[in-house]
């Protein structure tokens, strides 16, 4: 009872807090609160509990008798899923459901580019308005904390700061178009490892710098209008259920005004849900339905608790129009201006990764390419667990480096290695595939080597495609490693011994263990899971048409071991056990051995003892050399950087100096700031990102570039005051290409 009573003196402080919160986008919200209360006055009690549970796979119900609407949600983030079935998703068999495939999380934040992610954010709104969504369950913008993340080419980059700036706009685009985001998954959902039962335990200041970022810039800047809690929990609490996370931070601090919804399957109790900030159940009521009603009826639960969920519910009903059934659906939901909108994220995108001897572009003289891999041919729009799209077209590598070469160059190929199709439901197929694999790490095929090599020495260059697929890296299971699979380094070993004119381009979400490839491979290029038209851009820049411009969003460690949860032993976890998503679909299951196998799923504690020390800070910290660092990416010209300004005001840090573009075609250059604090007493890594800007520079061109850094960027969460805090000191600021690439210095004090 004295928990209860404290509960409830801590939801009534949050809601205070929210109504004397500082006015900005979620403020927008609440226009409509005088009509909503009338509404919900009309409204009987087994109404209001209806709204805060799914009605079908993909939708939470309204109130047809007084024109509210059903909630229709769209699966993202990166397209609009296909239609499924109400209660699965099974494909419907719809024709006009097929979307634009847009390049995935880890590919949008290889650009670097605030107006791009705002362009795939219109994208994505559009499209999702056209099939009668309401609210896509995206941006995923969670913090790419180990390189083996079954989900890290959904989400966008191991550093807060890129992170942030790429959820905001994204979440701009999509909701200037009259579509909620849902941003997810909230919060510190970083593994995929037991993710619906693991306690991530983070200290305060680090889950602040580090994990909350991109949310809070969403939220407060954003106006974001839906947040989705994540299956694990963050010290002790689930985050459907997390009072620290969705009462105090999410509501109370960040002045949120819109609702909640659980991840599928993530809502474990009634009385927590309720009291502790959830509003809508995915999927099912067993939760959030009838015992919501009894609670109330033996005074554990109040009506007015239920009000104030329903109205958080109806602040975006009201925001985002419901689109008529006889209007949704009647055209084509991938629209020319998204796919362009694809085509330009893919093309900022591609990471020149090492260019030996200028191997790239591709010499006007080439008369014959074998293109060596069967990455340059699957198609990446699905596959796995998890959000994928029934992309309208998807132009492969091999599809995009024959129609650019043209009919004067011959472009042979080979599937050089089998193919791993990850784990399998039900029996395997009567007759093995001779292109599939039945181990991941089983090694390359003697028939398929023997073909490629032979095709190697034939030609004038070799492109070996290398890389993961959709099936080794998917939400519901972690990869073991970051080997290359199936015996690539074998087989583009082999290829090099028959052709030095060797390009290797890698095809995947996340980093692979390059140090058996990278030395038999005089350019390497990083291609992603690159959408409808990421063959496209990948033979324009193979071919020279454009100078490629990405940066990497994460770092390629070395060796797996170095990175900081490995080297620390924080992960992988001790015990393992089935996804608790993947269990609620299984049809081989029965409802009871699904429930009997998701009440023993092992509930491991992950520490996250590295702190601050995520991604490179870890790397320059430690003085560990990775493979190729944070922010690294060549290009096919040189810029110069001329002498860094920098000034220090009360509310901004600003730094100037002139870019130049030294090559003979036009390229963009990714300016990066970082800092760091000599002598400082509070501990810091030894340098974090903190601005940065893509710039379009013509041959021979220079700009004036100025970057800003906002003093409120330069706090940390100080846990003795449990307050954000400014350290006046030493400032140095660091501008470079890269993190490990930096061209001007400069000090301020602040």
């Amino acid at each position: 009872m004295y928990r209860r009573i404290l509960t409830l003196v801590g939801l009534a402080l949050c809601l205070a807090a929210c109504k004397t919160a500082p006015k900005g986008p979620q403020d927008l919200l609440t226009v409509n609160d005088k009509k909503i209360d009338a509404v919900i006055a009309q409204m009987t009690l087994e109404e209001k509990v209806n709204m805060l549970h799914s009605k079908t796979n993909m939708s939470s119900a309204g109130v047809e008798r007084l024109g509210i609407a059903d909630m229709h949600y769209a699966d993202g983030p990166f397209g609009i899923r296909e239609e499924g079935v109400p209660n699965g998703f099974q494909s419907a068999g719809w024709q006009l459901d097929s979307a634009t495939y847009f390049p995935t999380g880890s590919a949008l934040a290889a650009t670097w580019s605030e107006d791009l992610a705002y362009q795939y954010g219109t994208g994505m709104g559009v499209e999702a308005r056209l099939r009668g969504k309401d609210v896509i369950l995206g941006p995923a913008v969670n913090i790419q904390r180990l390189p083996v993340g079954g989900r890290t080419y959904e989400y966008l980059s191991e550093d807060p700061i890129l992170s942030a700036a790429l959820a905001l706009y994204y979440t701009k685009g999509v909701q200037d178009q009259g579509t909620a985001v849902c941003i997810k998954h909230f919060a510190v959902n970083n593994q995929e490892t037991n993710r619906g039962s693991v306690d991530a335990q983070v200290d305060e200041r680090t889950l602040r710098e580090i994990y909350l970022k991109p949310f809070e810039r969403a939220v407060v800047e954003g106006g974001a209008m839906s947040v989705m809690p994540a299956y694990n929990k963050v010290n002790g609490d689930y985050c459907s259920e997390n009072e620290h996370l969705l009462n105090e931070i999410l509501r109370g601090e960040w002045g949120f005004k819109g609702f909640t919804v659980s991840d599928w399957g993530g809502t474990h109790s009634t009385m927590g849900a309720m009291l502790h900030g959830l509003n809508v159940q995915m999927t099912g009521d067993n939760y959030l339905g009838q015992p919501v009603i009894d609670s109330i009826k033996v005074g554990k639960l109040t009506e007015e608790m239920v009000d104030e969920k329903v109205r958080q519910i109806l602040r975006v009903r009201y925001a985002i129009e419901a689109i008529p059934d006889d209007v949704a659906n009647t055209k084509q939901t991938s629209q020319p201006e998204s796919q362009a909108i694809a085509k330009a994220v893919a093309e900022k995108s591609i990471v020149l990764l090492k260019n030996e001897g200028g191997a790239l572009p591709l010499k006007p003289g080439v008369k014959k390419i074998a293109v060596i891999g069967q990455n340059a041919v699957l198609k990446t729009q699905s596959g796995g667990v998890g959000a994928g799209v029934k992309a309208l077209y998807e132009i492969t590598p091999l599809e995009g480096i024959r129609k650019r070469a043209g009919a004067d160059v011959q472009v042979d190929y080979a599937p050089g290695y089998k193919n791993f199709p990850g784990r399998r439901w039900g029996r395997n197929p009567a007759t093995p595939d001779p292109l599939v694999a039945t181990a991941i790490d089983e090694p390359a095929d003697k028939k398929l080597l023997a073909e490629a090599v032979k095709l190697a020495r034939q030609a004038d260059v070799v492109i070996f495609f290398g890389g993961t697929n959709k099936s080794i890296e998917t939400e519901g299971s972690d990869r073991a490693n970051i080997d290359l699979p199936t015996g690539q380094n074998e087989v583009v070993k082999a290829l090099y011994e028959a052709n030095k004119n060797l390009v290797t381009v890698l095809i995947s979400g996340g980093p692979t263990d390059l140090r058996q490839l990278e030395p038999v491979s005089p350019a390497i290029v990083q291609g992603w899971w690159n959408g409808t038209e990421g063959g496209t851009a990948l033979a324009e820049v193979l071919f020279g048409d454009i100078a490629p411009s990405g940066k990497l969003p994460f770092t390629f460690p070395a060796k797996l071991d170095d990175s900081p949860a490995f080297a620390l032993g924080n992960f992988p976890d001790k015990t393992q056990g089935g996804d608790l998503f993947t269990m609620l679909y299984r049809q081989d299951l029965s409802r009871e051995e699904r429930a009997e196998i998701m009440a023993k799923l092992p509930k491991p504690v992950s520490q996250y003892t590295e702190g601050s020390l995520v991604g490179y800070r870890w790397y320059d910290t430690k003085n560990v050399k990775p493979m190729y660092a944070f922010g690294h990416g060549l290009s096919y010209v040189d810029f110069g950087y001329g002498a860094m300004t920098a000034a220090a005001g009360k509310d901004t840090v600003t730094v100037s100096f002139e870019l130049s573009n030294e090559g003979a075609m036009p390229a963009d250059e990714v300016v990066q700031l970082y800092v760091a604090r000599p002598g400082a007493t509070v501990e810091w890594p030894a340098k974090e990102l903190k601005a940065f800007a893509r710039v379009s520079l013509k041959a021979g061109e220079k700009k004036t570039v100025e970057l800003s850094i906002p003093v409120k960027d330069l706090r940390y969460w100080n846990v003795e005051k449990n307050a954000w805090d400014l350290e006046h000191g030493t400032l140095q600021l660091l501008l470079g290409a890269a993190s490990d690439d930096i061209r001007q210095t400069a000090e301020v004090a602040i």
